[in-house]
């Protein structure tokens, strides 16, 4: 390898410039040999001692031995870095085959050694690129950003997918690509329900969703949506009910359904296939296809380009949220375990949806009634770890009780904090739509005066 350390040192001594090395990322271990490390050393000691100056070139060949001095280097200091930098990248890469693969070839299996060796690679990659701009620059700037409005004029750059609630859309714009979206609530308060009907809306608009359901088996989770499907096309008439529903979903799940509600049941399970435009991947508790951990979700997703939004109920069941974690403080691995959904989901332009429980309070009765009243969790009792409200877009609130229920907005990245909606929330029947309007209430009591 030509003397690039050399020719680097000896400019820097003549030019008086020791923040090269920052301004370049060059470190200790980029260096080959040992005399160039120790020339840095030298350099950053001196410059620490001396205001930020470089020492002479006399002074460093006199503290350094071996150190070779190279008068008059025309060379950029990009160019020199780039050349220490690839020699160093290369070195680190026959270190990592030769040293470190064999043992972990060894001893781990095949995942952990895929990953792991992507890890090191991208590592080393990352710490032997050369620094230059930091940031687009006011052309790149404009370039890029009209660039970005076509395709989003066009429909080609993300996707926007609508709630079934209007009023609520009206608020937040719907469900943005590449945008992470969070449901809390206290538990069993509705969180996968809410889920699910968000997954049927984004469903009826032809998106494709994965969804991993950790809590709740396929045969309950299958219930809720007929009940979702039934209740959206008003199959059953209720005494007592204003509102058409869907099929009950305690029944479906004891297996009592009877005579010609029965029979729709039937015919709804055959037609469900072709129901949807888009397309339902579900993993549920207890299948042997359920992956649990966020290596397995990037790689469904590199492998399944086509899907659009991915649920994970709840988040607290993924793997990563408990394992080990870089910073070895507590609560680090959910942590990390959040920044790295981030990045998975922006990486790979889906929405992403989780749940997440909420701490539980003491709840307050109406004195008349004695039953529970509605009232929506804030964002600080939201468990798991607060990394998970820095990367949500928009964090849902929800409840439910007795036929009633009401969504907010707690985080609004794009606007909407502080945002409340009441429901119907006829949940056994597949019911959870805004509250009647105007004209839309008077004509249930048509008829009745």
């Amino acid at each position: 390898m030509p003397n690039y350390d050399s020719q680097l040192f000896s400019k820097i001594c003549d030019e008086n410039d020791v923040k090269a090395l920052t301004r370049y990322g060059l470190e200790r271990e980029d260096f080959a040999s040992e005399t160039s490390r120790r020339a840095y050393d030298e350099i950053r000691s001196y410059a620490e001692s001396n205001g930020g100056q470089a020492p002479s070139y006399a002074t460093l060949v006199a503290e350094v031995d071996g150190f070779n001095y190279v008068p008059a280097v025309t060379d950029s200091y990009e160019f020199l870095a780039r050349k220490i930098k690839e020699y160093s990248g290369k070195a680190q890469v026959a270190r990592f085959f030769n040293e470190e693969l064999p043992t972990l070839f060894e001893d781990a299996d095949t995942e952990k050694l895929i990953v792991t060796v992507q890890a090191q690679l991208d590592r080393i990659r990352m710490g032997t690129s050369v620094r230059q701009i930091p940031g687009k620059t006011l052309v790149e700037i404009a370039q890029d950003f009209r660039a970005e409005y076509e395709r989003r004029k066009a429909g080609e750059s993300f996707r926007l997918w609508k709630t079934p609630f209007p009023t609520l859309n009206a608020e937040i714009g719907g469900l943005y690509s590449g945008d992470i979206y969070g449901i809390m609530a206290e538990s069993g308060r509705g969180k996968t329900y809410l889920s699910e009907v968000l997954v049927d809306e984004m469903l009826r608009q032809g998106a494709n969703v994965l969804v991993k359901s950790y809590e709740v088996k396929a045969y309950p989770w299958v219930a809720r949506l007929l009940s979702v499907i039934t209740a959206r096309e008003g199959a059953l008439e209720i005494d007592d009910i204003a509102d058409k529903v869907g099929l009950p979903n305690k029944a479906m799940l004891a297996g009592g359904l009877e005579g010609a509600v029965e029979a729709y049941f039937y015919e709804i399970c055959d037609a469900l296939s072709t129901y949807y435009p888009g397309n339902l991947y579900l993993q549920a508790k207890s299948d042997a296809g359920l992956t649990r951990s966020l290596d397995a979700l990037e790689r469904e997703l590199a492998a399944n380009p086509s899907i659009d939004a991915v649920v994970i109920d709840a988040f607290y069941n993924l793997d990563d949220v408990y394992g080990r974690n870089a910073n070895k403080t507590a609560g680090g691995a959910a942590e990390q375990a959040a920044r790295r959904l981030e990045r998975i989901i922006g990486e790979n332009d889906v929405v992403g949806i989780y749940t997440v429980q909420a701490a539980t309070e003491r709840q307050d009765t109406d004195e008349d009634t004695g039953r529970r009243e509605l009232k929506l969790p804030d964002r600080d009792r939201m468990k798991t770890t607060k990394a998970l409200l820095e990367i949500t877009t928009n964090l849902f609130a929800f409840d439910a009780v007795n036929g009633l229920g009401r969504i907010g907005v707690e985080k609004g990245r794009n606007g909407g904090e502080g945002f409340t909606l009441d429901l119907v929330a006829l949940m056994d029947y597949g019911v959870l739509r805004e509250m009647p309007k105007g004209a839309e209430v008077a004509s249930q009591f048509a008829g009745n005066f």
